[in-house]
């Protein structure tokens, strides 16, 4: 019989083989740097909270401000607690990890180390009061140049912003077309994600008691996605098994730019690979798919969410810049995996 446990058990066996705690092949922190001709020089530093999951094969390499992750007395850095230990965590009946938005002083450390005008990058301000921390970090550098960036999303949505921000500053361009680049990803970037159990939901005060006890006593498993118009989380279907809810995915992109339309899309999973390759395979059956990677989740998002989980963030076409002749018609960084 199914159940999360074990799965959960599955993979720490397999990851007490293993050095690290991410799927081989995955690199959650590549170099990005553009190929070929000799890299412009800067214009500016990109500061990005940890509300994002680096993909191998994108531009996704900013100075990463942690989320924290609180585990009763103990204090982490988001970036720092592996995510199995996390879920581990999770399952061994102690305090339940919480979380919480940088600090002030953080980010403010961040942005005087930066040697040239900083772009800061946070999550959407109606899921996290990390834009506010970013923005009260200012008073406390008063000597650094700080645009904001508000992604309005979450997850491997606001890792496409990420790359268009960093795509922009390897390639010469000033924080205006950065920000530009940005809202153009935004407005064209779904993000869809669900989970198998809502309980890590309500541990965390996400959701009420009785929500909570409906979709567990239903079997339902949420797909949700963000309100671009807000920046906050929505219902976009229910499904009635975990395997219809990863199928359900697929659907929502497919009826979202219709099928055929070339696509660009991230996946982002928890402990298991699989239910992403799932979502993968299908959306090839429909689309050309132009670029496609696999990442695992942040413990930030994690904590929420589960061991069980899986997310997406889908695009239509090449990459902004790309269709306007603003950038290589093909950006390639040096590491990236074909």
């Amino acid at each position: 019989m199914y159940t999360i446990g074990t799965r959960v058990k599955r993979h720490l066996e397999r990851r007490s083989r293993r050095t690290t705690g991410y799927p081989s092949g995955v690199n959650p922190t590549p170099e990005a740097r553009p190929t070929g001709e000799p890299a412009p020089e800067p214009r500016f530093d990109v500061i990005a909270d940890h509300g994002f999951d680096a993909f191998p094969t994108l531009a996704n390499d900013p100075v990463v401000t942690p989320f924290v992750v609180q585990i009763g007395d103990e204090t982490h850095r988001s970036t720092e607690i592996p995510l199995a230990d996390l879920i581990g965590r999770l399952e061994d009946g102690g305090p339940h990890p919480s979380t919480s938005q940088p600090a002030p002083e953080v980010y403010a450390a961040g942005y005087r180390q930066a040697t040239r005008p900083v772009l800061a990058i946070t999550v959407s301000s109606a899921l996290s009061g990390s834009m506010n921390a970013a923005d009260q970090a200012r008073a406390l550098a008063p000597e650094a140049e700080v645009t904001l960036h508000d992604s309005g999303t979450i997850c491997g949505a606001q890792s496409f912003q990420v790359h268009a921000a960093m795509t922009a500053r390897a390639l010469g361009h000033g924080i205006d077309t950065a920000v530009a680049w940005m809202r153009a990803v935004h407005a064209e970037t779904e993000l869809y994600f669900t989970l198998a159990t809502l309980k890590y939901l309500l541990r965390g005060g996400r959701i009420g008691r009785v929500q909570a006890a409906l979709g567990t006593m239903l079997d339902m498993k949420p797909v949700i996605t963000v309100d671009k118009s807000v920046g906050a989380y929505v219902t976009a279907a229910r499904a009635r098994t975990w395997k219809r809810a990863v199928a359900a995915i697929a659907d929502q992109v497919t009826t979202r730019f219709g099928e055929g339309t070339p696509l660009r899309v991230g996946l982002v999973h928890g402990l298991d690979i699989e239910d992403a390759q799932a979502v993968l395979a299908s959306l090839r059956g429909r689309h050309p798919i132009l670029w496609s990677g696999l990442t695992p989740t942040g413990p930030a998002l994690a904590v929420h969410v589960g061991p069980v989980a899986v997310a997406l963030a889908a695009a239509p076409g090449p990459w902004p810049w790309e269709r306007e002749g603003s950038g290589p018609q093909r950006t390639t960084w040096a590491g990236a995996a074909g």
